[in-house]
């Protein structure tokens, strides 16, 4: 596996700064945001010259470009607000080539009009559903014009809030440009060591077969989100069984303080050598 880290989590607004902080850190690869290059996060407009400055500052810096963030309310209740999210996902996925991208990380969305990463009880529902996949409909038609794959995540906020449900998407969508981005301390708040174990293994066993990147970060005991390798997930179970099933793409951290990202560096490379998994 290769060690990533969201770009954002460095201060900057221009892509060599960003990346050089990356690799300084120990990261071989990132999951790059636009904001790193002064943009927004969805932009209306990417020109090709700033495409091209990230794919520059990835040669010059040797880090990856293992994915571009591309997140948007899919399900928002305002089908305006979901129509600019899929132009802006055009803008992103026709200048990924140029940015030597090939995957773009989506949020399956919720019904909370405000916030994309809130819960809300219309996730659950088969309107929010039928909403999803009209949403990922036009969502693949755009993949496959450009050429990338999307990596939908589960989480338990949005309407894709399981391992079971991202599976369903996948069967039902039958297009391969759908993938997972894996983040087990999405799938779980408070729970038995056993149990978080057993939701762990069992999501990277149903989702084996489309898992493209794997996400690092934790949970406090209180179910609050924490910096990977400080709470309460086995990392050591997670990236064995990540192992397993013969992943080999980039574990990327997030949540963190870029004064933390080194630390976390070093955790990632140690367990990931304890467990065989980095090899």
């Amino acid at each position: 596996m290769k060690l990533g880290i969201f770009a954002k989590t460095f201060a900057g607004r221009a892509p060599e700064t960003v990346l050089k902080a990356v690799a300084g850190a120990g990261f071989a690869s990132a999951q790059y945001n636009m904001a790193c290059s002064g943009l927004s996060s969805m932009p209306d407009a990417i020109s090709g010259a700033e495409a091209r400055a990230v794919a520059a500052a990835a040669g010059t810096t040797g880090v990856e470009i293992a994915a571009v963030s591309g997140t948007y309310n899919m399900i928002h209740p305002d089908p305006a607000v979901r129509e600019a999210g899929h132009r802006r996902l055009a803008v992103l996925a026709e200048r990924c080539a140029a940015m030597s991208a090939g995957l773009i990380t989506l949020c399956t969305g919720t019904r909370d009009p405000l916030d994309q990463w809130k819960a809300h009880p219309g996730n659950d529902t088969p309107e929010a559903w039928r909403d999803l996949l009209e949403a990922m409909e036009t969502a693949v038609r755009i993949a496959e014009r450009y050429g990338v794959d999307l990596g939908i995540e589960p989480e338990l906020a949005n309407v894709v809030n399981s391992a079971e449900k991202a599976r369903r998407l996948i069967d039902e969508m039958k297009s391969p440009r759908v993938k997972i981005v894996l983040d087990p301390a999405n799938l779980f708040e408070v729970e038995t060591p056993e149990a978080r174990r057993t939701i762990v293994a069992s999501a990277i066993d149903r989702l084996a077969d489309r898992i493209v990147m794997a996400h690092a970060k934790d949970r406090n005991p209180d179910g609050s989100f924490a910096t990977a390798g400080k709470g309460v997930l086995d990392y050591g179970h997670y990236l064995g069984r990540l192992k397993a099933i013969g992943f080999a793409g980039s574990l990327v951290t997030h949540g963190l303080a870029a004064d933390e990202a080194a630390g976390v560096a070093a955790f990632l490379t140690r367990t990931l050598s304890d467990t065989g998994a980095g090899r």
